[in-house]
């Protein structure tokens, strides 16, 4: 399995600092190196915030290579459209991207995330109320930590693809073309929708390169356009860069007031699926989680200040009155499930101890007796994220109990003790015998 996170090994100092955020222990340092355990990595990026000495990186693909190649065609998320200040509309974005010969997706992407509000508010009305909430498959990092974390919430996972696939393909369609597409992507979930995409075989999109760094590009070449004229691109799609804009946007097309939630952050997101786990959110229709702060112009592979690209995104004009000749337009593509996931979500568990049955049996009792005698103080100091963690190395024989500094200190002091009790020790030739009197 893939990530959309690097590791670069020259600049790892092995400092541990990023084993502790990450929401299911997926990382180790091994032999001064970490380690991501792509099996329960989530993309949320938490670890390349954490990780001072720049050691951890964006997957992405190279930007110079893929324009050598000459002109290319761009999916860009929302977020892309908050970056610059002179560029202030999707219009004008476009303007200076065909500047860098790049050709983009915007008309699409508006359409798509119409489409996919559109599907996502037929899904809540027609949803049984036991079954409600619903839960947003937005964010790739949620979705994944709701396969590894909270599985038992899947069926509350709305069953539409994420539109910047859709709009991808209706592209495509349109346009009968197979041209590569280029994802611009926010952060290292959405990587994963080009390397491993959940709810689909393979992904529409060919190569993805990082918010950042297309705009350093657009940045560098300077403002070459003007602010002036009607900006023919949609806006709603861009409010889902901002937490609750998804929201908004599913209570636009639906037709009945719906009760909804927001949060972004990571331990928001993880304490409201908790809250939802254990039966907290009666009343709500539908849950929209981010697990990047303030939704995702958090995302650790934008340019710009999350706050500055709020400000922005807050003060773009949005028409949430959607006309007649729309909702036609999106029934009729609505109808053809276009929008639907092909494949559905299953949970992703951890890895098996063993093989069989009995043999796993075995290793977690001796997994529990392992971690008895570990301090349970969680400090890291092993290179793993938890006593239990270390527990688990230990009996797949990928550690040892001595990797605890606290365990290793208890038999160096009964090595010592050892020593200093030999060290009075004289071999047998050597003793005095006793004369009886």
């Amino acid at each position: 399995m893939e990530t959309g996170i690097k590791v670069l090994e020259g600049s790892c100092k092995g400092c541990v600092n990023c084993i502790k955020s990450c929401p299911t222990e997926a990382l180790r340092v091994v032999d001064g190196r970490v380690k991501i355990l792509s099996e329960l990595c989530i993309d949320c990026g938490e670890c390349l915030r954490s990780c001072r000495e720049k050691a951890l990186a964006l997957d992405e693909d190279d930007w110079d290579l893929i324009r050598s190649h000459g002109p290319v065609v761009l999916m860009a998320d929302p977020t892309f459209c908050a970056q610059f200040s002179h560029y202030w509309s999707p219009g004008l974005v476009r303007k200076a991207l065909a500047s860098l010969e790049a050709k983009d997706l915007f008309d699409q992407a508006a359409k798509a995330f119409d489409l996919a509000a559109f599907a996502t508010a037929r899904q809540v009305e027609e949803a049984s109320k036991e079954s409600l909430p619903l839960i947003s498959v937005y964010c790739p990092a949620v979705v994944r930590l709701i396969q590894v974390r909270f599985p038992e919430l899947l069926h509350r996972l709305v069953r539409t693809e994420n539109p910047l696939e859709t709009g991808t393909l209706l592209w495509r369609r349109q346009n009968g073309s197979n041209e590569g597409v280029i994802l611009v992507t926010p952060c290292s979930a959405k990587v994963m929708l080009v390397r491993g995409p959940v709810g689909r075989g393979t992904s529409m999109m060919d190569h993805v390169v990082s918010v950042k760094r297309l705009a350093r590009d657009l940045l560098a070449a300077g403002p070459k356009v003007d602010g002036t004229g009607t900006d023919p691109v949609g806006s709603r799609w861009l409010a889902w860069a901002l937490r609750g804009g998804e929201s908004r946007h599913v209570k636009a097309f639906s037709r009945k007031p719906l009760t909804t939630m927001a949060v972004s952050g990571l331990r928001n997101t993880i304490d409201l699926l908790q809250d939802l786990e254990l039966g907290r959110l009666k009343g709500v229709d539908f849950v929209e989680c981010r697990v990047c702060d303030l939704g995702c112009i958090g995302g650790i592979g934008n340019a710009e200040s999350r706050f500055l690209s709020e400000l922005r995104l807050s003060h773009q004009p949005v028409e949430w009155n959607v006309t007649e000749s729309e909702k036609t337009e999106l029934s009729t593509l609505y109808e053809t499930g276009v929008w639907a996931l092909e494949q559905p979500i299953q949970p992703r568990p951890r890895p098996s101890l063993a093989d069989t049955l009995d043999e796993a049996m075995k290793k977690l009792k001796t997994m529990q007796a392992v971690y008895a005698e570990l301090p349970h103080i969680d400090c890291g100091a092993c290179g793993r994220p938890s006593c239990r963690a270390l527990a688990e190395d230990v009996v797949r024989g990928e550690g040892e109990v001595t990797d605890c500094v606290f365990k290793l200190r208890e038999r160096i002091a009964i090595l010592g003790e050892e020593i200093t009790s030999l060290s009075g020790k004289l071999p047998h030739a050597f003793h005095e015998r006793k004369h009886a009197k």
